[in-house]
């Protein structure tokens, strides 16, 4: 069976090393399925929650919350280097829903003083939170 190897890299260190058949990103340009064989491609990752269907299982799917980044497809080996990447199992779903609020309250007290840069890293922290909070609440 021709399989994939994927690694998920941080500053930190390697967040997620298995073998897959199948995975799913979002770059800047949009959704990316990737099996096997994929062209050697390198792109911009959004933040996004990644899927990776393991080689041991068809019904074993690792979810992954990457915020932003690259992703490397070279010969069957798929490497993601972000500033930060959390599998399922390690969100702390309830953190996740205090950095929710909190952003909010930032978004929306940037958005009454108008201050355009404050809007921004506000509306990324939301996106952020959000994004940990699906990752970690997967059935």
């Amino acid at each position: 069976m021709t399989c994939m190897t994927v690694q998920v890299v941080t500053p930190d260190g390697i967040k997620y090393d298995h073998h897959a058949n199948y995975i799913s990103v979002r770059t800047t340009d949009g959704e990316m399925g990737i099996l096997p064989g994929h062209l050697n491609i390198i792109a911009s990752l959004d933040v996004h929650e990644m899927k990776i269907r393991r080689i041991d299982d068809d019904n074993h799917v690792d979810w992954v919350a990457i915020n932003g980044g690259i992703i490397e497809v070279k010969n069957d080996f798929v490497t993601i280097v972000a500033n930060s990447a959390e599998r399922e199992r390690d969100i702390d779903v309830s953190r996740a829903e205090r950095a929710k609020i909190r952003a909010e309250r930032e978004l929306e007290e940037a958005q009454s003083t108008k201050d355009i840069d404050q809007v921004r890293r506000a509306k990324v922290a939301l996106q952020r939170a959000l994004n940990r909070i699906n990752v970690g609440t997967h059935q």
